[in-house]
């Protein structure tokens, strides 16, 4: 799980990782694709490749590829937004410009991807379709969920939660990481 820098926040969390309390709320990140996630050990040293932006799950007949990226979900009772850090599959051609163009700080584009996300409040959000926009800077590329997937993700991006939500779903994460890839 990564921190970032949020303002006036009154509420602290524990860190599992650094058992540091925090003011600002954390980033729910998920350190790998749910697809590399549901492997056995040994098929991940078999078939597997992950570090901290990429994934690829090599199978006889295909390759599956992701890489990380951000979705940034609106509260609408706080001045703070809930941000998540999810993965995404990518066509092949995709991947290979994102991968290709990973270090130049000027590659603005929008690639077409799947969450392979499992996130805890929703009934499976394996497979939402997504528009993935890369930013300048080097920064990981944001989601956007299709407005027109009807899913309660989906909503939920789109109209927004409430604070006692986002707590909520803070707290539900850490308690659960290990358990649940994060």
């Amino acid at each position: 799980m990564f921190w970032k820098r949020k303002r006036n926040k009154p509420t602290n969390f524990k860190c599992p990782e650094c058992g540091q309390a925090h003011s600002e709320w954390p980033a729910l990140t998920f350190k790998s694709p749910s697809n590399y996630h549901n492997l056995s050990d040994q098929e991940k040293v078999k078939l597997g490749k992950l570090d901290s932006d990429f994934c690829e799950i090599h199978y006889q007949d295909q390759i599956d590829r992701f890489i990380r990226v951000t979705l940034t979900q609106k509260v609408n009772d706080a001045c703070e937004n809930l941000d998540y850090g999810l993965w995404v599959s990518l066509s092949e051609k995709s991947f290979s410009d994102y991968k290709t163009n990973f270090d130049s700080q000027n590659h603005e584009v929008c690639y077409f991807g799947w969450l392979c996300s499992t996130i805890p409040e929703y009934e499976n959000t394996m497979s939402i379709p997504c528009d993935v926009i890369t930013r300048k800077g080097n920064q990981r590329p944001e989601i956007f969920p299709h407005q027109d997937f009807d899913h309660p993700f989906v909503r939920d991006f789109y109209d927004g939660i409430s604070k006692s939500e986002a707590e909520n779903r803070i707290n539900e994460m850490i308690k659960t990481m290990d358990d649940n890839n994060m």
